[in-house]
């Protein structure tokens, strides 16, 4: 009986030992997590959480010591206050990297407090250009911004499809409002004519006012910078004011799954052509097994981003292994000498922290069904 026992608290000891040398690192993960965007949020958490999952699997050691990573998501329901004060939680955490924020809106001002605490962000979603303006050390971004997208918009509304007049809707947040000045502009250039600009707000479902003031100026097209949430009941109006023949453009915001559902059927959704950063699933480097892997666990759940929110959390790690060390303040500077192939590219950094090479791709909808412009 008493041999039993040593034996038992030797391997009792032994396995506490074991424990002991594990250490977990918390990777932050903020997006809404509620209200109208929070299927966009659900898509981005499951990114993380599945590189999180993959990495547990490899058994990562840093530092002498195997690593065990955990996640803390934060909600900002797409609010710049709620946004900045989750950034804060995180940094009273003291998570190791966060991945975020989903909007524009959020980032921007989040970033300064992840600059302000010294903690890494890399976000795989949020795409207006004054991101990384400030030139904070500590912010990242793995998807095109919206100079690419808003001009790639332009430039196939001019070139491939000959469009002479524009109206332009924005909803008055930091992406819209930023998506649609791109594209406007450019447009612009090409010799396009914006008849109209209007705006709403990203929380509005009831268009027909300002959609009726632009039916008036006839045109060709109608670019929207916005979300989905707002882009599909748009389409519905659209289609009920009779403008069944007025192409739709939009950025990212509006390239989703979703908005199929949230358009309700109305035949305008295939009039959309919208753009995303990045190759299309079927052309990144591991795109098409990863969306495989993806839809198998969380089924139906699919929108945009996951891929690249999986790719920050990696490029997160892949600082940690290379400067050994889970210490932001020692693996932050190895952020900049990134060059790692993700699911989404081959992930590098600008100076200022945006993607080099950012791809971007065009897609309409046919059938209801999202697929890319040949």
């Amino acid at each position: 009986m008493q041999l039993k026992l040593t034996v038992a608290a030797a391997i009792a000891a032994a396995s506490g030992i074991a424990m002991a040398q594990d250490v977990v690192v918390k990777i932050g993960h903020v997006a809404p997590m509620s209200g109208p965007q929070a299927h966009y949020g659900k898509d981005n958490d499951n990114g993380v959480r599945m590189a999180i999952e993959d990495l547990n699997a490899q058994g990562v050691t840093i530092g002498g010591k195997k690593v065990k990573f955990e996640i803390q998501t934060e909600d900002d329901a797409a609010d710049p206050k709620q946004g900045t004060a989750a950034a804060q939680k995180l940094c009273d955490s003291k998570v190791a990297g966060v991945v975020g924020h989903l909007n524009s809106g959020t980032t921007i001002p989040a970033s300064k407090v992840y600059n302000d605490c010294g903690i890494p962000h890399v976000t795989g979603a949020a795409t207006n250009p004054a991101l990384t303006k400030p030139g904070y050390k500590t912010t990242y971004r793995v998807i095109a911004n919206d100079n690419a997208l808003g001009a790639a918009l332009a430039l196939h509304a001019a070139d491939k499809l000959k469009l002479k007049k524009v109206a332009v809707i924005d909803d008055r947040t930091a992406y819209g409002q930023g998506v649609a000045e791109i594209f406007a502009k450019t447009a612009k250039a090409k010799g396009m004519q914006v008849v109209d600009t209007q705006f709403t707000n990203d929380k509005a479902t009831d268009f027909m006012a300002i959609l009726t003031a632009i039916k008036a100026k006839k045109p060709d097209a109608i670019f929207y910078g916005g979300m989905d949430a707002q882009g599909g009941p748009m389409l519905r109006q659209i289609e009920q004011l009779g403008m069944g023949d007025v192409k739709f453009f939009g950025g990212d915001g509006i390239c989703t799954t979703e908005i199929a559902k949230l358009s309700g059927g109305a035949k305008t959704l295939g009039n959309v052509i919208c753009a995303e950063g990045g190759a299309s699933l079927d052309k990144m480097p591991g795109g098409k097994a990863w969306k495989e892997k993806y839809d198998k666990k969380y089924p139906n759940q699919f929108q945009i981003y996951s891929p690249y929110t999986y790719d920050a959390t990696f490029v997160l790690v892949d600082a940690m292994k290379r400067a050994n060390s889970t210490d932001p303040k020692k693996y932050v500077p190895m952020l900049a000498k990134t060059a790692f192939k993700g699911v989404t590219a081959q992930i590098a950094f600008e100076p200022n922290g945006e993607l080099k090479n950012a791809a971007s791709t065009l897609y309409t909808y046919k059938d209801g069904k999202k697929e890319v412009v040949k």
